[in-house]
């Protein structure tokens, strides 16, 4: 609510109804999903202005997986990337990436501003991901973590 109240919007039913809805979800979401677990008298449209407000406001954050879909879920603030399993969907956040400074060259070498970029980076989890064993026959020397527990970090 204090990314609202900073931003200059008021502090309404609708948006605290969905500031509740979102901090109860466990994983990323769509906003139809969002919406069918919100009152009826909350229409479509309040809960997309509402996302739009709160990615803005860097609470939220954007995943687009492989097949289009557009989800969110809460942000670990500042600027990130997402690793995103195509078997089950699980976004992994991916700080600290060095893209920065390929971008940047990229935009001297052709003379273009950049305002902003998204990257999304896909494959598959530990979870997901065939074990070293399969892979050997591959020729493929990838390890599996089986410390990954399949949420957001």
């Amino acid at each position: 609510m204090e990314a609202f109240q900073a931003r200059g919007y008021r502090s309404t039913s609708p948006r605290r109804a969905i500031a509740v809805a979102i901090g109860a979800e466990q994983h990323h979401f769509t906003a139809e999903e969002l919406w069918r677990k919100l009152p009826r008298s909350i229409g479509i449209a309040t809960v997309y202005r509402t996302l739009k407000i709160l990615v803005d406001a860097d609470v939220l954050c954007r995943v687009l997986l492989e097949d289009g879909g557009l989800r969110y879920q809460l942000s670990h603030r500042g600027h990130h990337h997402h690793l995103i399993c195509t078997e089950c969907e699980v976004s992994l956040d991916l700080i600290g990436c060095d893209i920065e400074d390929t971008l940047e060259s990229a935009s001297h070498i052709h003379d273009f501003e950049i305002t902003g970029h998204w990257l999304e980076v896909y494959g598959l989890c530990a979870d997901c991901a065939p074990d070293e064993q399969e892979l050997s026959g591959r020729g493929s020397t990838f390890a599996r973590d089986d410390a990954h527990d399949g949420h957001c970090h």
